[in-house]
């Protein structure tokens, strides 16, 4: 049996799913991260997937232009991460929690 594109996009969609699932379910701040780098990471398995079974790869042109935008997306990814964790733990020394019901930071 072979590995064909759909079922990398099988794959790609149900992390993708998943990662939608957390971020809309869960009120922890840190879960709701979680679930935003679960989609990117299915956004970069698909980019790779289109790269490897497209025909620019096969014929020989530019075979390195999905991986570049992966790349990217993980350079954003980081970025995301780390700006996202350091305002968790700017809410949390301010509020005392990460949950998102709870924070109100509209109020001084």
């Amino acid at each position: 049996m072979t590995v064909t594109l759909s079922h990398y996009l099988v794959v790609s969609g149900l992390i993708f799913g998943i990662g939608i699932a957390i971020a809309l379910a869960k009120r922890n701040a840190v879960a709701v991260l979680m679930g935003v780098e679960l989609m990117l990471n299915a956004a970069n398995l698909a980019l790779l997937a289109f790269s490897r079974f497209s025909a620019a790869f096969k014929n020989g042109n530019d075979p390195l232009a999905g991986h570049v935008f992966v790349v990217f997306v993980l350079t954003v990814a980081a970025a995301e991460a780390a700006v996202a964790l350091a305002m968790a733990v700017l809410v949390y020394r301010r509020r005392e929690t990460v949950d998102l019901d709870r924070v109100n930071l509209m109020r001084g």
